[in-house]
Protein backbone atom coordinates (compact mmCIF):
# COMPACT_ATOMS: atom_id res chain seq x y z
CA UNK A 1 0.00 0.00 0.00
CA UNK A 2 1.68 3.28 -1.27
CA UNK A 3 0.57 5.93 1.07
CA UNK A 4 2.64 9.06 0.77
CA UNK A 5 2.12 11.06 -2.59
CA UNK A 6 6.21 11.60 -2.75
CA UNK A 7 6.29 8.07 -4.08
CA UNK A 8 8.54 8.23 -6.81
CA UNK A 9 6.39 5.32 -9.05
CA UNK A 10 3.57 7.83 -8.02
CA UNK A 11 5.76 10.77 -9.51
CA UNK A 12 6.09 9.38 -12.27
CA UNK A 13 2.42 8.37 -12.67
CA UNK A 14 1.16 11.79 -12.64
CA UNK A 15 3.71 13.17 -14.73
CA UNK A 16 1.55 10.98 -17.93
CA UNK A 17 -0.88 13.86 -17.54
CA UNK A 18 1.42 16.55 -19.34
CA UNK A 19 2.07 15.31 -23.23
CA UNK A 20 5.82 15.61 -23.30
CA UNK A 21 5.98 13.09 -20.64
CA UNK A 22 3.90 10.48 -22.76
CA UNK A 23 5.73 11.22 -25.85
CA UNK A 24 9.01 10.12 -23.63
CA UNK A 25 7.94 7.13 -22.30
CA UNK A 26 5.07 5.94 -24.54
CA UNK A 27 2.86 5.50 -21.93
CA UNK A 28 -0.10 6.96 -20.70
CA UNK A 29 -2.89 7.18 -17.74
CA UNK A 30 -6.40 6.27 -17.65
CA UNK A 31 -8.65 6.30 -14.75
CA UNK A 32 -12.45 5.20 -14.09
CA UNK A 33 -13.97 1.43 -14.12
CA UNK A 34 -15.48 1.06 -17.11
CA UNK A 35 -12.10 2.84 -19.39
CA UNK A 36 -9.78 0.43 -17.57
CA UNK A 37 -12.24 -2.33 -17.98
CA UNK A 38 -12.57 -1.78 -21.94
CA UNK A 39 -8.49 -1.25 -21.91
CA UNK A 40 -8.21 -5.15 -20.92
CA UNK A 41 -11.00 -6.30 -22.78
CA UNK A 42 -9.34 -4.82 -25.66
CA UNK A 43 -6.05 -6.26 -25.21
CA UNK A 44 -4.23 -2.90 -24.12
CA UNK A 45 -0.61 -3.48 -22.86
CA UNK A 46 -1.57 -2.51 -19.52
CA UNK A 47 1.82 -1.61 -17.65
CA UNK A 48 -0.02 -1.85 -14.06
CA UNK A 49 -3.67 -1.45 -12.23
CA UNK A 50 -3.66 1.65 -10.11
CA UNK A 51 -6.73 0.68 -7.02
CA UNK A 52 -7.50 2.32 -4.17
CA UNK A 53 -9.31 -0.15 -2.18
CA UNK A 54 -11.30 2.12 -0.11
CA UNK A 55 -12.50 3.89 -3.26
CA UNK A 56 -13.55 0.81 -5.39
CA UNK A 57 -16.94 -0.25 -4.65
CA UNK A 58 -17.62 -2.34 -7.75
CA UNK A 59 -17.74 -5.78 -7.29
CA UNK A 60 -16.81 -6.65 -11.08
CA UNK A 61 -13.72 -4.38 -10.43
CA UNK A 62 -12.71 -5.93 -8.03
CA UNK A 63 -12.93 -9.46 -9.74
CA UNK A 64 -10.60 -7.99 -12.84
CA UNK A 65 -8.43 -6.54 -10.83
CA UNK A 66 -7.76 -10.07 -8.85
CA UNK A 67 -7.32 -11.47 -12.60
CA UNK A 68 -4.78 -8.92 -13.10
CA UNK A 69 -3.61 -8.82 -9.59
CA UNK A 70 0.35 -9.56 -10.51
CA UNK A 71 0.11 -6.15 -12.29
CA UNK A 72 -1.70 -4.23 -9.35
CA UNK A 73 -0.60 -1.15 -7.14
CA UNK A 74 -2.54 -0.51 -4.30
CA UNK A 75 -2.46 2.80 -3.11
CA UNK A 76 -4.11 5.28 -0.29
CA UNK A 77 -7.39 6.89 -1.08
CA UNK A 78 -5.33 10.37 -0.40
CA UNK A 79 -2.70 8.99 -2.92
CA UNK A 80 -5.27 7.88 -5.61
CA UNK A 81 -7.19 11.23 -5.15
CA UNK A 82 -3.94 13.08 -6.34
CA UNK A 83 -3.45 11.09 -9.68
CA UNK A 84 -7.29 11.54 -10.14
CA UNK A 85 -8.33 13.94 -13.01
CA UNK A 86 -11.86 14.48 -11.52
CA UNK A 87 -14.35 14.59 -8.48
CA UNK A 88 -15.64 11.36 -7.38
CA UNK A 89 -13.00 8.78 -8.60
CA UNK A 90 -13.93 5.37 -9.24
CA UNK A 91 -10.66 3.81 -7.26
CA UNK A 92 -9.16 2.30 -10.50
CA UNK A 93 -6.82 3.67 -13.12
CA UNK A 94 -4.10 2.34 -15.14
CA UNK A 95 -1.32 2.84 -17.09
CA UNK A 96 -1.38 1.51 -20.55
CA UNK A 97 1.63 1.50 -23.28
CA UNK A 98 0.58 3.85 -26.22
CA UNK A 99 -0.32 1.52 -29.69
CA UNK A 100 0.56 3.37 -33.07
CA UNK A 101 0.76 1.89 -36.52
CA UNK A 102 3.59 2.70 -38.95
CA UNK A 103 2.63 4.81 -42.21
CA UNK A 104 4.87 2.78 -44.58
CA UNK A 105 4.00 -0.44 -43.50
CA UNK A 106 0.05 0.39 -43.20
CA UNK A 107 -2.13 -1.36 -46.01
CA UNK A 108 -5.81 -0.91 -46.57
CA UNK A 109 -8.14 -4.25 -47.00
CA UNK A 110 -10.44 -4.34 -49.47
CA UNK A 111 -13.48 -2.87 -47.43
CA UNK A 112 -10.96 -0.39 -45.21
CA UNK A 113 -12.31 2.86 -43.93
CA UNK A 114 -10.11 5.19 -42.69
CA UNK A 115 -10.32 9.17 -41.39
CA UNK A 116 -6.77 11.45 -42.23
CA UNK A 117 -6.99 14.58 -40.47
CA UNK A 118 -4.95 17.37 -40.43
CA UNK A 119 -4.07 19.54 -37.51
CA UNK A 120 -6.77 18.63 -35.65
CA UNK A 121 -6.49 20.51 -32.44
CA UNK A 122 -9.54 20.16 -29.79
CA UNK A 123 -8.91 16.39 -28.35
CA UNK A 124 -12.63 16.11 -27.59
CA UNK A 125 -13.02 16.29 -31.04
CA UNK A 126 -10.87 13.69 -31.86
CA UNK A 127 -12.26 11.31 -29.59
CA UNK A 128 -15.08 12.15 -30.70
CA UNK A 129 -14.24 10.57 -34.14
CA UNK A 130 -12.88 8.32 -33.10
CA UNK A 131 -16.25 6.84 -31.52
CA UNK A 132 -17.66 7.64 -34.45
CA UNK A 133 -15.33 5.97 -36.68
CA UNK A 134 -15.56 2.71 -34.74
CA UNK A 135 -19.80 3.01 -34.76
CA UNK A 136 -19.54 2.82 -38.25
CA UNK A 137 -16.80 -0.34 -39.01
CA UNK A 138 -13.59 2.16 -39.20
CA UNK A 139 -10.53 0.70 -39.09
CA UNK A 140 -8.49 4.04 -37.60
CA UNK A 141 -7.28 7.37 -37.61
CA UNK A 142 -4.50 9.24 -39.23
CA UNK A 143 -2.98 12.29 -37.51
CA UNK A 144 -1.24 14.93 -39.62
CA UNK A 145 1.32 17.24 -38.92
CA UNK A 146 0.05 19.05 -35.96
CA UNK A 147 -2.38 17.18 -34.61
CA UNK A 148 -3.67 16.81 -30.81
CA UNK A 149 -2.17 13.65 -28.52
CA UNK A 150 -4.76 11.27 -29.21
CA UNK A 151 -3.59 10.08 -25.47
CA UNK A 152 -4.80 12.81 -23.61
CA UNK A 153 -7.29 12.03 -21.15
CA UNK A 154 -9.91 14.33 -22.98
CA UNK A 155 -9.60 12.87 -26.19
CA UNK A 156 -9.84 9.02 -24.11
CA UNK A 157 -12.97 9.81 -22.45
CA UNK A 158 -14.53 11.49 -25.77
CA UNK A 159 -13.45 8.05 -27.45
CA UNK A 160 -15.21 5.94 -25.11
CA UNK A 161 -13.09 3.43 -25.26
CA UNK A 162 -12.78 3.42 -29.33
CA UNK A 163 -9.00 4.34 -28.46
CA UNK A 164 -8.18 0.72 -27.70
CA UNK A 165 -10.16 -0.67 -30.94
CA UNK A 166 -8.91 2.14 -33.46
CA UNK A 167 -5.75 1.93 -35.62
CA UNK A 168 -3.19 5.44 -35.05
CA UNK A 169 -0.66 6.50 -37.14
CA UNK A 170 1.12 9.64 -37.30
CA UNK A 171 3.00 11.07 -40.25
CA UNK A 172 3.46 14.34 -42.16
CA UNK A 173 0.95 15.44 -44.85
CA UNK A 174 4.08 14.71 -47.21
CA UNK A 175 4.70 11.52 -46.25
CA UNK A 176 0.96 10.46 -46.29
CA UNK A 177 0.48 11.99 -49.97
CA UNK A 178 3.38 9.74 -50.71
CA UNK A 179 1.91 6.35 -49.38
CA UNK A 180 -1.45 7.18 -51.14
CA UNK A 181 0.31 7.52 -54.32
CA UNK A 182 1.97 4.50 -53.74
CA UNK A 183 -0.67 2.27 -52.95
CA UNK A 184 -3.50 4.26 -54.77
CA UNK A 185 -6.12 4.38 -52.55
CA UNK A 186 -9.29 6.77 -52.52
CA UNK A 187 -9.36 9.97 -50.90
CA UNK A 188 -12.07 11.98 -50.39
CA UNK A 189 -12.14 15.58 -49.03
CA UNK A 190 -14.69 17.96 -47.46
CA UNK A 191 -14.93 21.94 -48.64
CA UNK A 192 -17.48 24.26 -48.76
CA UNK A 193 -15.70 24.80 -51.87
CA UNK A 194 -16.72 21.61 -53.60
CA UNK A 195 -19.66 21.70 -55.86
CA UNK A 196 -20.83 17.80 -54.81
CA UNK A 197 -23.08 17.03 -52.44
CA UNK A 198 -21.93 15.05 -49.80
CA UNK A 199 -24.75 13.06 -50.00
CA UNK A 200 -24.93 12.63 -54.02
CA UNK A 201 -21.25 11.49 -54.14
CA UNK A 202 -20.00 7.84 -54.48
CA UNK A 203 -17.54 6.18 -51.54
CA UNK A 204 -15.53 3.71 -52.98
CA UNK A 205 -13.77 0.82 -50.97
CA UNK A 206 -11.26 1.22 -49.38
CA UNK A 207 -10.81 4.75 -48.69
CA UNK A 208 -9.90 7.56 -47.19
CA UNK A 209 -12.00 10.39 -45.29
CA UNK A 210 -9.69 13.67 -45.30
CA UNK A 211 -10.77 16.67 -43.00
CA UNK A 212 -9.14 19.66 -42.23
CA UNK A 213 -8.23 21.33 -38.86
CA UNK A 214 -11.08 23.24 -36.94
CA UNK A 215 -9.59 26.31 -37.83
CA UNK A 216 -8.67 26.43 -41.51
CA UNK A 217 -10.39 23.72 -43.15
CA UNK A 218 -8.53 21.64 -45.83
CA UNK A 219 -5.61 23.61 -47.66
CA UNK A 220 -5.09 24.01 -51.75
CA UNK A 221 -2.59 21.82 -51.10
CA UNK A 222 -4.83 19.16 -49.78
CA UNK A 223 -7.78 20.21 -51.67
CA UNK A 224 -5.30 18.98 -54.85
CA UNK A 225 -4.14 15.87 -53.28
CA UNK A 226 -8.07 14.87 -53.33
CA UNK A 227 -9.76 12.00 -55.77
CA UNK A 228 -13.14 13.88 -54.75
CA UNK A 229 -14.18 16.96 -52.83
CA UNK A 230 -17.70 16.71 -51.25
CA UNK A 231 -19.42 19.88 -49.48
CA UNK A 232 -21.86 19.64 -46.59
CA UNK A 233 -24.80 22.27 -47.45
CA UNK A 234 -25.64 24.40 -44.66
CA UNK A 235 -28.72 27.57 -44.91
CA UNK A 236 -28.53 28.61 -41.65
CA UNK A 237 -26.32 31.50 -40.20
CA UNK A 238 -23.68 29.32 -38.79
CA UNK A 239 -20.82 30.01 -41.31
CA UNK A 240 -19.03 26.01 -40.85
CA UNK A 241 -19.28 23.08 -38.41
CA UNK A 242 -17.99 21.48 -35.48
CA UNK A 243 -15.34 19.39 -36.83
CA UNK A 244 -16.41 16.02 -35.34
CA UNK A 245 -20.25 16.88 -36.33
CA UNK A 246 -19.07 17.19 -39.97
CA UNK A 247 -17.08 13.68 -39.74
CA UNK A 248 -20.20 11.97 -38.42
CA UNK A 249 -22.32 13.38 -41.23
CA UNK A 250 -19.56 11.77 -43.97
CA UNK A 251 -18.87 8.88 -42.14
CA UNK A 252 -22.51 7.72 -41.61
CA UNK A 253 -22.89 8.46 -45.03
CA UNK A 254 -20.56 6.37 -46.38
CA UNK A 255 -21.62 3.56 -43.98
CA UNK A 256 -24.91 3.98 -45.37
CA UNK A 257 -23.83 3.52 -48.77
CA UNK A 258 -22.15 0.36 -47.64
CA UNK A 259 -25.31 -0.77 -46.22
CA UNK A 260 -27.14 -0.44 -49.64
CA UNK A 261 -24.84 -2.02 -51.79
CA UNK A 262 -24.69 -4.57 -49.25
CA UNK A 263 -28.31 -4.96 -48.32
CA UNK A 264 -27.54 -4.95 -44.30
CA UNK A 265 -30.48 -3.58 -42.83
CA UNK A 266 -31.76 -4.13 -39.39
CA UNK A 267 -29.17 -6.28 -38.11
CA UNK A 268 -26.45 -3.92 -36.43
CA UNK A 269 -26.27 -2.56 -32.45
CA UNK A 270 -28.63 0.20 -32.30
CA UNK A 271 -27.40 3.79 -30.94
CA UNK A 272 -28.05 3.25 -26.64
CA UNK A 273 -29.93 6.47 -25.25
Amino acid sequence: MITSTANPTIKLIRKLHEKKERLQTGLFYIEGLRIVIEALQQGAEVECLVVAPDLLTSEFGWQRVEEENRRGLQVSQGVFTSLASKQNPQGIAAVVRQRWQDASSLRLASQDLWVALDSVADPGNLGTILRTNDAVGGKGVILLDNSTDPYDLTTIRASMGAIFSQGLVKTTFEQFLQWKQDHDYALIGTSDRASADYCQASYPLPMILLMGSERLGLSEEHMRACDQLVSIPMVGRSDSLNLAVAAGLMLYEIFNQQRERSGQHGSEKQRKG
